[in-house]
Formats: C-alpha cells, sequence, structure tokens
C-alpha cells in the first residue's frame, strides 16, 4: 500500500508538471506520513544526501564548464573540428559531433555543450544550407558524448550513489573508448543523412590555419590531460582537480586568450551557483525519495523480480537497460542515477557486471533520456537556441536514436571497451 501512494504520488505530481526535485519531495513525504514517520526525516535524509565530500566536485565542474563556453574554448575547438572534418559532405555535422567531443573532455556537460555547439555552430550551418532540424538534431544527440568522455560530473553522482566507493578515476578512465566510439556512430549518421539531403561538400582551410588552430586550442583541451593526469597520478582527488579545473581555466580564459572578463566571469558564477543549486535539490530530494524505497524494501523486491525470471547475464541487462530507457523518458539524469543505481546495481553485480562497466551503461543510457520527450532537457535546449519546434526536431531525429542506441547495445555487451582502459593504470 505505501509502495503504491510512493509511485502514484510521484507520478502524479509529475503529471501535473510539478519540478522533479519537488515531486520526488512530495512523494516521499506522502509515504512518510503513511509510514507514519516524522516528516523531519526527509529533511534529514537530504541533507545526507548532499553531505558527501565527492559531490564539492560538481559545483567546480560546472564552473569550470561554464567558463569555457564563455572564454571562447568551444569556438576553438569548433575551428579544429572544421578544419578536421569540414570537407565532407555534410561536413558542418561531422564538425559539430567532432567539437561536442573535444568539448565534452573539458565540460562535461550534455547541456553546456548543447548551448555553446549549438549558439557557435547552428547559425553557420543554416547559413550553409542545412536544415534547423537536421542542426539541432546533431547538436543534441552529439551533446551525449560530453557525458561519457571525462571529466563528467554524472560520474561522480553514480560513484556517491553505488555506496561501495566506485573509483571516479577508474570510471574517467573508463568512458573514453564509448565515448569516441558514440561520437563515430553520430559521423557516421550525420554524413549519411547529409548525403540523402544533398548538402554540399566544406573546403579544407589549409594546413597553415588548421594547425594554427590547432596550436590556439591545445591550451584549453590541456584542462582534461591535468585533471585525468593528476588523478591517475595521484596527484590530487577528483575533488581537488575540480577546483584546479577552475584556477586552469581562469588562467588560460583571462591571460592566454584574454576573452575573459569581469563580466563574464561573474555571469558564469551566477549560472553555475543556480545550476548547482538546483543540481543539489534534486539530488536531496532524490535521497529521500530513495530513502522511502529502502524502508519499503522496493529495491530487494525488484532484484528478486528481476533474478527470478532469469539469472542470464545478457537477459538481466537487457531488462535493466529497458526500465531506465523508459524511466530517462520522464525524469531527469541526476535524480535517476541517485534513486536507481542503489537498486540496479546489486542486481547486475550479481550476474557478474563490472560495477565500472555498469556506471558508463548509465551514462549513456540516461544521457538518451536527455534528447528524448517528454522530460528532454538537452532537446528543449538545442531547440530554443536553434529556434526550431521540438516537435520538428523530433521528426526526424530517429536516425541518430539508432546510433545512440547501436553505441549503448556495443558498450553494455562488450564490456572491454568501457574497462579495458582502467585496467591498464592499476
Amino acid at each position: 500500500m505505501e509502495l503504491a501512494i510512493l509511485v502514484v504520488t510521484l507520478l502524479v505530481l509529475l503529471a501535473l508538471g510539478v519540478p522533479v526535485a519537488y515531486s520526488l519531495l512530495g512523494a516521499a513525504m506522502a509515504t512518510f506520513i503513511a509510514l507514519d514517520i516524522p516528516l523531519v526525516v526527509v529533511f534529514q535524509r537530504m541533507a545526507a544526501g548532499v553531505s558527501v565530500f565527492t559531490l564539492m566536485a560538481i559545483p567546480f565542474f560546472i564552473f569550470a564548464g561554464d567558463l569555457m563556453y564563455r572564454s571562447g574554448i568551444a569556438q576553438r575547438l569548433v575551428e579544429v573540428a572544421e578544419g578536421a572534418f569540414g570537407r565532407a559532405r555534410g561536413g558542418l555535422g561531422l564538425v559539430n559531433v567532432g567539437a561536442s567531443a573535444m568539448f565534452g573532455a573539458v565540460s562535461g556537460s550534455a547541456i553546456a555543450s548543447a548551448s555553446a555547439m549549438g549558439s557557435t555552430l547552428m547559425p553557420l550551418m543554416k547559413d550553409k544550407g542545412y536544415d534547423g532540424d537536421y542542426a539541432v538534431n546533431v547538436t543534441v544527440t552529439a551533446a551525449i558524448v560530453g557525458l561519457l568522455i571525462p571529466p563528467s560530473h554524472n560520474m561522480i553522482i553514480y560513484s556517491a550513489a553505488s555506496g561501495i566507493g566506485v573509483s571516479i578515476g577508474d570510471l574517467f578512465l573508463a568512458g573514453v573508448v564509448p565515448g569516441i566510439l558514440t561520437a563515430l556512430l553520430l559521423m557516421v549518421v550525420a554524413w549519411r543523412v547529409a548525403v540523402l539531403r544533398g548538402y554540399a561538400k566544406g573546403t579544407f582551410p589549409g594546413w597553415r590555419i588548421f594547425l594554427r588552430a590547432l596550436f590556439y586550442a591545445i591550451p584549453g583541451l590541456m584542462a582534461a590531460i591535468i585533471i585525468m593526469g593528476g588523478i591517475l597520478s595521484g596527484v590530487f582527488t577528483a575533488t581537488e582537480s575540480s577546483a584546479i579545473a577552475v584556477v586552469y581555466t581562469i588562467i588560460i580564459g583571462a591571460v592566454v586568450y584574454r576573452s575573459l572578463g569581469w563580466t563574464k566571469f561573474t555571469e558564469a558564477a551566477m549560472q553555475s551557483v543556480k545550476i548547482t543549486a538546483m543540481v543539489l535539490l534534486i539530488i536531496g530530494s532524490a535521497t529521500a525519495f530513495g530513502y522511502a524505497l529502502a524502508i519499503l524494501e522496493a529495491p530487494t523486491k525488484l532484484a528478486n523480480l528481476i533474478t527470478s525470471t532469469t539469472d542470464n547475464p545478457i537477459l538481466v541487462l537487457l531488462i535493466v537497460n529497458v526500465i531506465l530507457l523508459v524511466l530517462g523518458t520522464f525524469m531527469d539524469m541526476s535524480p535517476l542515477i541517485v534513486i536507481t543505481t542503489p537498486i540496479l546495481l546489486p542486481v547486475v553485480m550479481q550476474v557478474g557486471v563490472d560495477p565500472v562497466h555498469f556506471g558508463i551503461i548509465m551514462m549513456l543510457n540516461l544521457g538518451i533520456g536527455l534528447v528524448t520527450p517528454p522530460v528532454g532537457s538537452v532537446l528543449f535546449v538545442g531547440s530554443a537556441v536553434g529556434n526550431v519546434p521540438v516537435e520538428q526536431a523530433v521528426k526526424t531525429i530517429w536516425p541518430f536514436y539508432s546510433a545512440l542506441l547501436l553505441a549503448l547495445m556495443i558498450i553494455t555487451f562488450v564490456p572491454q571497451l568501457s574497462l579495458a582502459l582502467p585496467a591498464m593504470f592499476k
């Protein structure tokens, strides 16, 4: 009965348009009232959920990503990608994917990538004769690559939610190859759709211009190398690396590129505070909701249900992927990580799935939800930036969905793609 109250209350609040954080909080409170548990416990669980040291990295990585966007690093990465891929048919689509992958390596945010690439490339694509829906579709799906290529603050949330101390360094390394694979599959689809639509070929700007663009982009790309190098060498932790990323980005933007002034700095700080507040509120509310699930033994019941159906690892992973894909269509990524990780991680570990591997599966799976209606936040951001109705973009996004789903299946059933790189550094 109480489990029904929890689930139904959540679904009703979401259907009424109540923000996800408040829907989770309202469902938890209704369940605690039904269980005759003091409501103060809800807020105690919220406080406990955000009082995790590793979560301190989230505001710093968000701040660093916003500073990189406002410092013009995105524009320099676009210039590099344009030199590398721009001469192919539909070259700006390939440029979009390549630049998104590189920007993901320094920002780790899908929304930041969609905003940066959208504002930089969408007007140019439209001027070159590309359809608006194509520009939006490439931009939003390519933004998902940033969730896999380190650093990714969602991996930090997963590590904290796992409860077993999954190594953030291993997660960062594990996302590199899957991120590259996903980017390549999206490039193939972007090229194929461009051929079918008859988009024109681009022109190679010349080696001198390309190498000059690469030279100017190197300081920005070095942020990812410094972060990963420091973590792997043991010089600093993942949390400390996030603060170092902020300091490094400020130096690069203000001293090297000279494009980061006081106004842009304060704008980035204000925006980062807003995003961090939303993320932490969602995490706190999801923690209270997850505590209610734990009291009702929902994780154990679901685990028993799945394992009683089958103990075949392939079937278990298929079932888990379907569950995550469905949930991702109507709930945002951060709360889903907090809620589903304690439930599903023990299930997949029972059939021999490595927690690092499962973390990468979850990143891409829930990332697909970010570009899927009705709660596809990255899809809505891309559509708004590109001034293209969501309905129009969704009608032609299916080839790109296919690429993401194919990448998900390959990453799910070829675990060495995720685990080989972490194993090399142990």
